[in-house]
């Protein structure tokens, strides 16, 4: 047994999560569609954008740099597009109504894609690309970030870590779940490693030519083109510096859903055979095999399943239970059942 990790519920890390929220004067309902994300997070095995992450959100609420009250509102619209205003709310309440939208203009049109301005951090690109596959359809989401990353022969961060989403369905469940980074590594790994005080920790801010980095600046460009650019929100060096309130984030987002019903016959078919095709190559390594995106998520999510919870590693939890005591907030999380091994 390994007590440097324990094992907690999804229901007690979601309740948890709300509470916290709710304390420092957060809508109920805004509070579950963000402890949905983060909690969702943590069991695809994302733990940089989950519990985590807590802290930040509930000091965006308690400071006022983040509203609590209201809703995002439609500013513009034809039949496949919309332009939102997230109303300074948190990311996971503004990215469930865009995504929403975009699902039902897909639905009546084929296509759907809507960005907003006036949002804030909304936790793993995944949770809201995947909301399209539930309606057999393709979905993609983007956000912008504070800048982080030195674009390639640069000396200066003018990116975030902009991270980009997208979900196509397969048959019988299967599903390509591609989420990611354009910085080489997720700046919340980064901080996830110095929470857990592990001594060296993976590198996000520079990318050289030798080793390809161009093309993910030009990836982070493009989320730009997409979020903060067309959706008239802050961009580039615009955009706040990273965990300093003195301004609101105005971030820019975009939410993208595709009907695959408009398009060729048989996309689930083609699917199917285009992620076996790629599972069963020879790999180079035996005892690693070849997968697909979202591969490593679905083994997460199996083995939090076989253990009856999700693992987290003590320090974090000890410092989100530190966060919930100074606003009053119990049950904490338990810390007494260790990880099997």
């Amino acid at each position: 047994m390994n007590m440097s990790r324990c094992l907690i519920t999804q229901r007690e890390v979601q309740s948890f999560i709300e509470g916290c929220m709710v304390a420092v004067g957060t809508k109920p309902g805004h509070a579950k569609s963000l402890a949905e994300v983060l909690v969702e997070g943590d069991h695809r095995g994302h733990y940089s954008h989950g519990l985590n992450r807590m802290d930040m959100y509930v000091k965006d609420i308690q400071t006022g740099i983040c509203e609590k009250d209201g809703e995002p509102t439609i500013v513009k619209e034809s039949v496949a597009t919309a332009l939102v205003n997230g109303n300074n709310l948190l990311g996971p309440v503004v990215g469930n109504f865009c995504m929403d939208l975009a699902i039902r203009k897909a639905r009546e049109v084929g296509i759907g894609w809507v960005v907003a301005h006036g949002s804030n951090h909304f936790g793993i690109a995944g949770y809201y690309s995947m909301q399209a596959l539930k309606e057999n359809m393709i979905g993609m989401s983007y956000t912008n970030t504070s800048p982080l990353v030195m674009p390639t022969r640069a000396k200066e961060c003018t990116l975030g870590t902009n991270p980009i989403s997208v979900a196509a369905p397969a048959k019988d469940g299967d599903s390509f779940v591609l989420d990611m980074a354009t910085s080489a590594v997720a700046l919340g790994k980064v901080e996830l490693h110095h929470r857990r005080a592990q001594r060296r920790g993976p590198g996000a801010h520079r990318g050289c030519e030798e080793t390809g980095g161009y093309k993910g600046y030009g990836l982070g460009l493009m989320v730009e083109v997409f979020c903060g650019i067309l959706a008239g929100a802050q961009y580039s060096r615009h955009v706040r510096t990273w965990k300093v309130t003195d301004k609101v984030a105005d971030l820019g987002q975009c939410f993208v859903a595709i009907n695959p019903e408009n398009f060729a016959a048989g996309f689930n078919d083609r699917m199917s055979d285009l992620l076996t095709l790629h599972r069963n190559l020879e790999p180079a390594e035996l005892d690693t095999p070849v997968l697909s995106p979202g591969d490593p998520e679905r083994s997460n999510i199996e083995k939090c399943a076989k253990l009856g919870g999700i693992p987290y590693h003590i320090n974090v939890v000890n410092h989100m239970n530190g966060v919930a005591k100074k606003i009053g907030v119990t049950p904490l999380l338990p810390t007494n059942v260790p990880v099997p091994e």
